[in-house]
Order: structure tokens, then sequence, then C-alpha cells
């Protein structure tokens, strides 16, 4: 946890321009920050501006003790909240922003920003080819035929994965809203969630919890990216290699689940850059959609039973894939002081 000194003044050393900085430090691969950043990235926060998050975080730590939490944005309160996870998850980080130049500051927002950009560059090249072979019908081939390194016959083009795309609640069979889907007539936003995130990819209006991102097709791809890519089709106890074991990962993370389905949304599309920017993929408003519903308080119970599947599927002899936090347990209690603190930080969520 950050200890109540992190509110404390900070030396002035960031009023000076840019053009009174000097020249930039080049980022190195080699520097633990780097490695940080890909790891906080897939599991935390993927989609950020860090050195903005830094920048603005430190100035937002000198003004805490003077300015009351109801006057910063809701948006402000959400990036200061992924700002204290990372101060958190790095020793020694909060004291050299601290004590660092404005500088200094910016340069550990690119060496994580480096690591993060670098992990979801790796895996959206990786996943393109990939998920090809999760989608294939079992014992035959795609037809017609989609290509590995060419997304341009995917998405809305091609009937399979169109089907996949297709957002809940509408039919792709239907020939009319597959005409508009593909002539981008209707267009899709990042907020109607596609049918691949349900199991079977069959979505129930009248309990749209029901199956929701517990495909075959998402866990495939977790998988992938966190316990290896020969653990796809392996006993669980072959998750012991990959990214997760190399960070000492062994629970699934709210975040992580939603970069994964962000990642596959992507690989089954047309779009051949991933670009949080993008508004044809709208990445970012699909990421964040899915973020907001995971860690919304009102939806703690669906959110742990669904905790506790993906760990079961991913890391089996975990202990967070057991069971359900007990009730009036210590740790239940810690997970309420945490959603207090994100009440606090975001106070238009409103709770029953």
């Amino acid at each position: 946890m950050i200890s109540e000194d992190t509110t404390s003044s900070i030396p002035s050393k960031r009023g000076s321009s840019a053009l009174q900085m000097g020249p930039r430090k080049k980022a190195s691969t080699s520097d633990p920050l780097v490695s940080h950043g890909r790891h906080f990235g897939r599991t935390v926060f993927a989609l950020c501006n860090y050195p903005s998050l830094l920048t603005n975080g430190i100035l937002r730590l000198e003004q805490m003790e003077d300015t009351p939490l109801e006057e910063f944005s809701a948006e402000y309160n959400n990036a200061f909240f992924f700002l204290l996870q990372l101060l958190e998850s790095y020793p020694g980080l909060l004291e050299r922003l601290r004590n660092g130049s404005e500088e200094e500051i910016l340069h550990v927002g690119e060496l994580i920003g480096k690591g993060a950009a670098g992990a979801r560059g790796d895996d959206t090249k990786t996943l393109k080819s990939a998920v090809l072979d999760w989608i294939a019908p079992k014992g035959e081939a795609i037809r017609p035929p989609l290509h590995r390194n060419s997304k341009i016959d995917r998405g809305f083009n091609h009937e399979l994965t169109g089907s996949l795309l297709c957002p809940a609640g509408l039919d792709w069979n239907d020939p009319q809203t597959k005409d508009n889907l593909r002539s981008g007539e209707l267009l899709v936003c990042g907020d109607q969630w596609p049918v691949f995130l349900y199991a079977h990819h069959t979505y129930d209006a009248e309990d749209p919890w029901c199956g929701l991102l517990r495909s075959r097709l998402l866990v495939c791809a977790y998988k992938h990216v966190f316990t290896s890519p020969s653990s796809v089709d392996r006993e669980p106890k072959a998750t012991r290699s990959g990214n997760a074991r190399l960070h000492g990962m062994n629970s699934v993370t709210i975040a992580s689940m939603a970069y994964i389905a962000t990642q596959i949304r992507f690989a089954l599309s047309s779009s051949s850059v991933f670009s949080r920017t993008d508004t044809v993929t709208d990445s970012e408003t699909f990421y964040h959609s899915l973020l907001d519903l995971l860690e919304d308080p009102d939806e703690s119970k669906e959110v742990d039973e669904l905790l506790v599947w993906w760990n079961h599927q991913v890391f089996p002899t975990s202990a967070a894939a057991k069971r359900p936090i007990t009730a009036n347990s210590a740790l239940s209690k810690i997970r309420q002081k945490r959603f207090a603190l994100k009440q606090i930080l975001n106070p238009n969520v409103v709770t029953s």
C-alpha cells in the first residue's frame, strides 16, 4: 500500500519547458521497468499514455493535501487509481519519481510504455495466426481459406469471423443484418460486445451475464499469451512456464481478461494496425467498457464467480481457483476496502 507520506511535497522540478529539458534518454529494452511495463500492461492497464499518467499523477500527489477528491473528474480519479497500482507493484518507483526531474519522470513513463506497447505488439502478431487454429471447425479447414499473414479478408468480410464478431443480440444469419454489417451501414461501437465473448457463442438477452467471458476461444488466447503457446492444448500442468511464471503470476486478473478479449477482437477483424485511437475497431472503448463492468462493485458476485472459473481453467492448482472468497474473512474485508477506495476515487459510481 501507499504510505501517507506520498502526499508530502515533491521538489518542484517540473516547471521547465520541453525546450529546456535537453536531449531525452533513449528507452532501453534491458531496463527492468520495460519488463515490468510488459506485465503491467497485460494485467492491470493496457491502453494508456504512461508518461502522461506519471506526470499528472505526481502533480496530483502534490495537490491532494489541499484539494478535495470530489473536485477531480472521474476520469482523472480512475487514472490516479491505476497510478497507485503501478507504484505498489514496483518497489522504489515512488521515491524515484518524487526525487526525479521532469525529464526523469517522462523517461520512466516511456520505459513502462515501451514495455506495454512491446508486449501488445508481440501478442497482436502471434495471435493473428494462432486464432485461425482455434476458430477452425474441428477436423476441417476454414472455407474459404483465411490467410495467416493478411487480415483483409477477415472481419465481416468472412462468414466465420463475421459470425464471431457479430454484436450480441443481432442475428448474423439474417441477410439484412449481415449486409448492413459488411457495408458499414450498421456501425459497431466498442461497447457492442461480440458474441464470441460468450460460452458456445450463445447470448441470452434475458440473462446477459450467462456465459459472458467464458468462451473457449478466450481461454485458448489467454493460455497462449500467459502460460505459453504449447499449453493451449495440453493439460493444466503445462502452465508452469511462460509470462505468468516469469512474473510470479498465479491468478487471473480482471484487466487481463479484458486485454485478451481486446486482442482476439482485433485478431478477428480486418484491421491491419492496432491503435488505441482507431475509431474503426474502437478498441479503447471496447477495453474500457469491459473494465467498467468487471470493476463495478455492484457486479462483484458475478465477477468473483467468473474469476474462480477462469483460475480453474488457467491456474487450476492455485488457491484462487478453489472457491469464492469466504464472507467476513480477512480477504473479503481487504476486497471491501479496495472497493471503498475506488468509490472515493470515482464518486460517480453508486452501489446498492
